[in-house]
């Protein structure tokens, strides 16, 4: 019987994620730096009307390197609540730039959009969560029920979506 957070020898992912990870086109050493300046370049241009803008940092463009364009699909039933599909697309938060900033204030660090939960069969759009990461890797959803941490990096929220573990809602300070 298999584990489902157990880790295989040869991956740094529990097997339920490797295994989403792989049926999406990851494998390891994948880095695509060319996709993820563009994605830097358009999120650098973008200036709301009010005048926010996005702020950049190594976490956000690394992890758009390794894991942009996939659509991770969960390969089960989650442990603890439904696990999440989820794009990597920074594009999801570009329009959001100060929602972001206003998050990055309260955590006292810079925040930058990652991609978005998608959502079930059937669902809404707008009910989707905003992924988003923190200068230190950290990682968030937001959503219309509130904001969540995911986890200490990209890796650890991989496992809390793809995995259906309940997420930590962010408190009030």
């Amino acid at each position: 019987m298999t584990v489902p957070h157990a880790r295989t020898s040869a991956t740094r992912f529990p097997v339920a994620v490797d295994a989403a990870l792989r049926a999406a086109g990851w494998e390891p050493g994948r880095w695509d730096m060319r996709q993820a300046e563009i994605w830097a370049d358009t999120l650098r241009a973008h200036t709301s009307p009010a005048g926010h803008t996005h702020a950049l940092f190594p976490a956000a463009v690394e992890a758009w390197a390794e894991f942009g364009t996939l659509h991770l699909v969960p390969g089960g039933p989650g442990r603890e609540i439904e696990p999440s599909a989820l794009r990597v697309d920074p594009m999801y938060g570009l329009h959001a730039a100060r929602t972001l900033g206003d998050l990055g204030r309260a955590l006292d660090s810079q925040v930058a959009p990652l991609g978005a939960e998608v959502p079930a069969e059937g669902g809404a759009e707008d009910e989707a969560a905003l992924l988003v990461v923190d200068a230190e890797g950290r990682v968030y959803a937001l959503d219309h029920t509130g904001d969540w941490y995911l986890g200490a990096d990209f890796d650890a929220a991989l496992g809390v979506l793809l995995t259906g573990v309940r997420p930590e809602r962010l408190g009030v300070r």
